[in-house]
């Protein structure tokens, strides 16, 4: 499944790559996220309760921030399992300095599977753009309370 959106943040490009590399601000906007740890430069594990629909349940997983080009992009590589199945994903999120804000875009491909493959595409399509708008929300509730 691929996945991909744009985003708009009244900030600084640098303020608003250093909010993506803040792994409290995400741990509060990762829809679910029970915990967050960093395990080194860029890595993290997670565990994740999710409600909704044939991906209820808990996950356990880990992402990974490589080739970091500071202010500019950052590919993005994670995969988590749980009762409901699997999820892998890689993408590419970029940042542009765009008059006083700044425009985020990202681009992925998404795999799943499990229980949670049988459910369909349309469904599992609805369920990820919800969890990522309801991120690129929460995280910019997260840059104002940086301000």
């Amino acid at each position: 499944m691929k996945l991909e959106g744009k985003y708009t943040y009244k900030a600084s490009q640098q303020v608003v790559w250093d909010l993506f590399n803040n792994p409290r601000c995400l741990e509060k906007a990762i829809p679910g996220c029970k915990k967050l740890e960093e395990r080194g430069p860029g890595k993290y594990d997670a565990i994740l309760k999710i409600g909704i629909a044939a991906v209820r349940g808990m996950y356990s997983g880990k992402f990974e921030v490589l080739d970091p080009e500071p202010p500019n992009r950052y590919r993005l590589i994670g995969e988590g399992s749980g009762t409901p199945g699997l999820v892998k994903g890689d993408g590419i999120i970029e940042f542009s300095q765009e008059g006083d804000s700044t425009m985020l875009s990202y681009t992925g491909e998404v795999q799943v599977g499990g229980l949670i493959a049988g459910v369909g595409q349309r469904l599992i399509s609805g369920i990820a753009k919800m969890m990522i708008k309801e991120f690129f929300r929460k995280m910019k509730t997260e840059l104002k309370s940086l301000k």
